[in-house]
């Protein structure tokens, strides 16, 4: 029997929207159950390097709902690795923007098969632990639809990936309602293929009474090889604001 590890883990960030969510406000199990599932695909995927298919899950219970506005945290970790199958252990936390509420909402194990190759999966190594200290590092799939004609992803979407990123940095670095008041600059070094996944990093490099700059990288990885290659640079300037849309410094109630 192969011995149980842990590895690093992948983590995706969303927000809850109205179209995510049901006529109670909250997330639909369905969107959330694909969240897990991608995130499982992204961890097996780099840690076999193989093509994967989903072959099983096990019983999903939801504890908590996630609500329209919350940000929904979804962490991967590859907790088993046979010859051809591995599991992936799953979470699904909420988190209230402002507040920083958090909630678990969900934990499941997905199982994993790799196809196409009749080679062993790579054994495991010990766990990396991820520490809410480091820069927000976050991870997306590109799927076809977000490709334009020559099969590489489109540059607005990459900016929404970017933005997002350097949203919910800064809401949790100032804990306050932020809006995007400036995109400074924005470098576009390599396209980015279908299929590739995307990891992106944001960092708060500068913190006003009201404001905070962050830069964004984005690294796209090809999933079988595990080559990466750095994609875009950006940095935006975050602005805190109250319920007229006007600027506030951080903490100041109403």
């Amino acid at each position: 029997m192969p011995q149980e590890h842990h590895s690093t883990p992948i983590q995706l960030i969303d927000m809850v929207f109205p179209g995510d969510a049901n006529h109670h406000g909250t997330l639909f199990g369905g969107v959330a159950l694909a969240h897990m599932d991608k995130v499982a695909f992204l961890a097996a995927s780099r840690h076999g390097r193989a093509a994967f298919v989903t072959a099983s899950s096990e019983k999903i219970d939801f504890a908590a709902p996630a609500r329209i506005g919350d940000m929904v945290e979804v962490t991967g970790c590859v907790v088993r690795v046979g010859r051809k199958s591995l599991d992936v252990e799953v979470e699904l936390i909420a988190e209230a923007p402002v507040s920083g509420e958090r909630r678990l909402c969900t934990r499941g194990r997905f199982t994993l098969v790799a196809v196409g190759s009749e080679d062993p999966l790579p054994p495991m190594g010990e766990m990396v632990p991820h520490d809410a200290v480091q820069p927000l590092r976050m991870v997306e799939m590109i799927f076809p639809n977000q490709t334009n004609h020559y099969g590489t992803l489109y540059g607005g979407d990459a900016l929404r990936m970017m933005g997002k990123a350097a949203f919910i940095a800064s809401t949790r670095q100032a804990r306050a309602v932020m809006v995007m008041a400036a995109s400074d600059r924005i470098d576009f070094r390599s396209p980015i293929q279908k299929g590739e996944m995307v990891e992106l990093t944001a960092e708060v490099r500068m913190t006003g009474r009201s404001s905070v700059r962050i830069s964004v990288d984005l690294s796209a990885e090809d999933l079988i090889s595990g080559e990466r290659r750095h994609a875009a640079t950006a940095l935006f300037t975050m602005v805190s604001v109250d319920e007229n849309g006007r600027a506030k410094p951080f903490g100041c109630i109403g």
